[in-house]
């Protein structure tokens, strides 16, 4: 396992994944990746599938990829949400995070991306009566 967070860190992300997933049927997962060989955008795509993040009822799904080891990181969204969001909106996501990475508040940056992510997810795809939590809440490791 990767000790990249603090336990108190892992909780603070994971309770930022609940905040934003309580007003969305839109899921967020958050996952490190130890030894990643390959860059952190192409590795993303692969464990956003690995993940089954495709399989979402609205294939409204979110991935924070990090490959601490490589200071790389790759934020992804599946097509229901790609098709509603402005184009440069990844790029955001992604600039806030490097922002407080430089300083180096990973655990904040990704707070701050679950947060505007799961602004937008609410968004286009509000909570309903019937929505279940698709995906697990916690953060993955591998």
């Amino acid at each position: 396992m990767i000790h990249f967070f603090t336990p108190e860190e892992e909780e603070r992300i994971i309770r930022a994944i609940r905040e934003a997933e309580h007003n969305t049927s839109g899921e967020i997962r958050v996952h490190l990746e130890a030894n990643c060989k390959r860059p952190a955008m192409r590795e993303a795509v692969r464990t956003f599938r690995r993940l089954g993040m495709h399989k979402t009822k609205e294939r409204n799904a979110v991935l924070i990829f990090i490959a601490p080891e490589r200071r790389e990181f790759a934020i992804i969204g599946d097509q229901g949400i790609n098709e509603k969001v402005p184009d440069n909106f990844w790029q955001e996501e992604r600039d806030l995070m490097q922002e407080h990475f430089r300083s180096e508040a990973f655990a904040e940056g990704i707070c701050q991306a679950i947060r505007k992510a799961g602004e937008k997810l609410r968004d286009f795809f509000p909570y309903q009566q019937d929505d279940t939590n698709e995906l697990p809440d916690d953060i993955s490791y591998s």
